[in-house]
């Protein structure tokens, strides 16, 4: 079958799946309930095996990578759900303790490298502590699991008519029979070992949430098999990135819409060394051939990048896929190097979700932890009279840090208590330092045990401080009591005024030192603020972000009339760049205001968003934006994402949106379709700036 024929078929099932692991939990269960059993550290592993025994294996049409689970539940098993074990599974996530899951890459290299009979080896070398116990049993599930799935691609090999879909299950059994088990010895092998083991990841029944992991980093951790198998003739360059098109369309089945999930390319190994291989561009290719949400590709872009690699990525950006975002790897190792990552360590990181960076294999880092409203904070310090701009300034600074060790308490403590209630032992076998120090993920076993607040709406803050300095302290043209009345009516019968303080006064993204100078002073103040937090376990850190995912939207529904021109109701800025539509003097301007401020301290997340128009994505205009990408990440950025969606094919979406299902727009770090965003977030991605090279 052609490659394009088969994801085609598999495209189709993935663009809209139904996703539920209701059916794992209810077995879980019901394994403790039938027999009157607590769930505890030890027993755990039991439930979970058992789970792993009667759940469903399912292999869709022309899948060649397989694992997933039930689209619905049999009628026996939802009425069974639904009347007794939903309420259970409600109640022991909430015992388990609210908190961040699966922002984070397993270590996939001691994954292929060993297998799960190594790991299990391993584990027997210690003594048999409830921890070590559950650690066994849960991967016995994971082998299970696949055996089972081994038998029923030989069941279904058996019934095919289909001589060449036969061969293919065939195959798909001997692999499933071997891997995760064994060691990987084929690149099918790994790249179907890599995938089951994140499947079964996904099942996290004491944590009823989607778990949305990243593949780290596979055009590194695949390599070797790639290379063996391409000089052995028994793999082609075309198979390879069919196998990678299915691990892509997987991630479609395993993570619903509206999250994150995908993996990186590119940047530098532990000798410094590009990484530039066959595998970096056939990662990118992905992302032209799935054309889903998923996965979510980071291209790891340094200066001694080959030109071919930027000009790939801004290849599929032009044909409107919203992916790569792309990283500067040179901010982000020196950034992780601040924050007491090994140099060694530096160039294995991974955007835990959307922008977050975790060091791969070694982290439970709680990313967006909380979002902080800054628009809200500023509006809150508008209650009274203040003597100088600076005393308003200051109060601001004065809350925000009262804020973030108010909300750092919080979140400490909520650690605390997953650590008391919550265990995930599956999860601790692929996690530096947990097997090592027999200690679970949740209790601290990870080697960085990062929090990361994130705070939102630093646009729509500073381009506020500078209009309230503007006609508050420097003109005088009205008292700070008199504007925020004004706000709290939300500009009724003032809408000149609105324009006035939208369209006249300096903002954020034009290259004007004075407003971007407040950027750069209320981003350093949240690095210092966050240094004088340490969280509990080892190797923690208070760790800053300024990115929103979706909260910008819903923060700006809550959030009343701002001094920048901002009507009440209106989405925040979606990012760390400019707020939506204000760049006036085009992406040179928007990029030198971008990159004004020190972005490394702040590797909980930058999200930079850029829009251009399709037509200037070819010639001499797409080399003038590549031109623009190399400027922006050698002035320090830390991100940037594009975006290249004309207006008028949005503007079609929005009214026809049955035509439109797979459109696929970048957000604040993630990407959605667009014809599933709420009315207000549309209009705020046609907003954002089309810009012209």
């Amino acid at each position: 079958m052609d490659r394009f024929e088969r994801i085609c078929i598999l495209r189709e099932g993935a663009v809209a799946p139904s996703i539920t692991y209701d059916e794992f939990r209810l077995h879980f269960f019901m394994y403790f309930q039938e027999r009157g059993i607590a769930i505890t550290q030890e027993t755990y592993g039991d439930g979970y095996l058992y789970a792993c025994s009667r759940v469903t294996p399912v292999i869709g049409r022309e899948e060649l990578i397989v694992g997933r689970a039930l689209s619905e539940l049999s009628p026996e098993d939802a009425a069974l759900w639904q009347q007794t074990y939903e309420r259970i599974s409600d109640d022991a996530a909430e015992e388990a303790g609210i908190g961040q899951d699966s922002h984070m890459s397993i270590d996939y290299d001691m994954l292929l490298r060993c297998g799960i009979n190594g790991i299990l080896k391993r584990i027997d070398s210690f003594d048999a502590t409830p921890f070590y116990i559950s650690c066994r049993k849960c991967l016995q599930g994971v082998a299970l699991l696949s055996q089972r799935y081994a038998a029923l691609a030989q069941e279904l090999a058996l019934q095919e008519t289909n001589e060449r879909r036969a061969q293919e299950l065939r195959t798909i059994a001997a692999i499933c029979a071997k891997v995760p088990m064994e060691p990987a010895e084929s690149f099918y092998e790994a790249v179907q070992a890599v995938h089951f083991v994140t499947y079964c990841l996904s099942y996290a029944p004491i944590r009823a949430y989607y778990q949305q992991y990243q593949l780290g980093h596979p055009d590194r951790y695949l390599l070797p098999f790639y290379e063996k198998d391409l000089a052995a003739g028994t793999l082609t360059g075309e198979e390879a990135q069919e196998l990678l098109d299915c691990l892509g369309i997987q991630i479609n089945r395993r993570v619903p819409r509206g999250l994150s999930s995908g993996y990186m390319v590119g940047g530098r190994d532990e000798a410094g060394n590009t990484v530039c291989n066959d595998l970096t561009m056939m990662g990118l290719q992905v992302i032209g051939d799935v054309r889903l949400v998923y996965p979510a590709v980071g291209l790891c872009y340094h200066k001694d990048m080959p030109d071919k690699v930027l000009e790939k990525a801004c290849e599929l950006l032009a044909q409107g896929c919203s992916h790569p975002a792309i990283f500067n790897d040179d901010v982000i190792q020196a950034g992780l190097l601040e924050y007491g990552v090994p140099q060694k360590d530096t160039c294995n990181y991974i955007h835990s979700t959307c922008v977050e960076i975790t060091p791969v294999g070694a982290s439970n880092v709680w990313v967006a932890s909380p979002y902080t409203n800054l628009a809200q904070i500023l509006l809150d310090a508008m209650d009274r009279e203040y003597s100088a701009f600076a005393a308003f300034l200051q109060q601001i600074k004065d809350d925000l840090k009262k804020i973030i060790g108010k909300n750092f308490l919080d979140y400490n403590e909520k650690r605390k208590y997953r650590a008391e209630h919550c265990f995930n032992p599956l999860l601790s076998c692929f996690v530096d330092d947990c097997l090592a120090s027999g200690r679970d993920i949740e209790h601290g076993g990870a080697r960085y045990n990062w929090i990361m607040p994130s705070f939102v709406g630093m646009g729509n803050l500073a381009d506020s401080l500078y209009a309230v300095k503007t006609v508050v302290f420097d003109k005088k043209e009205m008292t700070m009591v008199q504007l925020k009345k004004v706000l709290d009516q939300n500009f009724e019968g003032n809408e000149t005024l609105r324009l006035r303080l939208l369209h006249t006064i300096a903002k954020y993204g034009n290259d004007h030192d004075e407003v971007d100078e407040l950027v750069k002073e209320m981003t350093g103040f949240l690095v210092e603020c966050c240094k004088e937090h340490t969280p509990i376990y080892q190797n923690a850190r208070l760790v800053p972000s300024v990115f929103c995912w979706v909260k910008h939207e819903m923060f700006g529904s809550q959030t009343g009339a701002t001094p920048d021109g901002r009507p009440a109701g209106f989405p925040l800025g979606d990012g760390s760049g400019p707020c939506q539509g204000r760049e006036k003097h085009g992406p040179t301007a928007s990029i030198l205001s971008s990159t004004k401020w020190s972005h490394k301290e702040l590797i909980g997340g930058v999200a930079v968003n850029m829009k251009f128009s399709k037509k200037h994505m070819t010639g001499a205009s797409c080399q003038k934006i590549i031109a623009l990408i190399k400027t922006y990440m050698a002035r320090g950025g830390f991100q940037l994402q594009i975006n290249v969606l004309d207006g008028e094919t949005l503007r079609k979406a929005k009214q026809q949106p049955e035509q439109y299902g797979d459109l696929v727009v970048r957000i604040g770090g993630y990407s959605d379709y667009f014809v599933h965003l709420s009315e207000n977030m549309q209009d705020e991605v046609i907003l954002r700036t089309e810009h012209e090279v």
